[in-house]
C-alpha cells in the first residue's frame, strides 16, 4: 500500500460471531443460568468440545477482541488459529496474532 494510505478494514463475520457467542455463553455460565459447559452445550445443540474452544476467545487480550470487532485484526487472525490453544499472557497473544500492543 502507498505510504500514508489508510489500511482498509475487513470484518470477519465468523470471528465476530465467535466473539459474540463466547461472551454470551460466558455470561450465561457465570450467572448460574447453566451449571456446566456440557449443560449449556446441550441447550445450544452443539458439542461441548466446540463450545470450550469458542469460550477460549474470552481469554484474548482486549485489544485483540477490539481489533476483531472493528475489522482491523491482522491477516493471520482468522477463526481457525483463534480456536487453537494460545498463550494466556496478553503480550504473547499479541506476538502470536501480530497485533500491536495498546497500553
Amino acid at each position: 500500500m502507498p505510504e500514508g494510505s489508510a489500511q482498509q478494514r475487513k470484518t470477519d463475520n465468523s470471528l465476530v460471531k465467535a466473539v459474540a457467542r463466547a461472551f454470551r455463553w460466558k455470561r450465561m455460565l457465570e450467572s448460574g443460568e447453566f451449571a456446566t459447559v456440557a449443560e449449556l452445550a446441550e441447550r445450544e445443540e452443539i458439542a461441548p468440545s466446540y463450545m470450550t474452544r469458542i469460550l477460549r476467545v474470552t481469554l484474548l487480550a482486549p485489544n485483540i477482541v477490539e481489533a476483531i470487532l472493528d475489522g482491523s485484526q491482522g491477516p493471520g487472525v482468522t477463526l481457525a488459529p483463534v480456536l487453537e490453544p494460545f498463550p494466556v499472557e496478553w503480550d504473547e497473544q499479541r506476538r502470536r496474532f501480530s497485533t500491536r500492543a495498546i497500553a
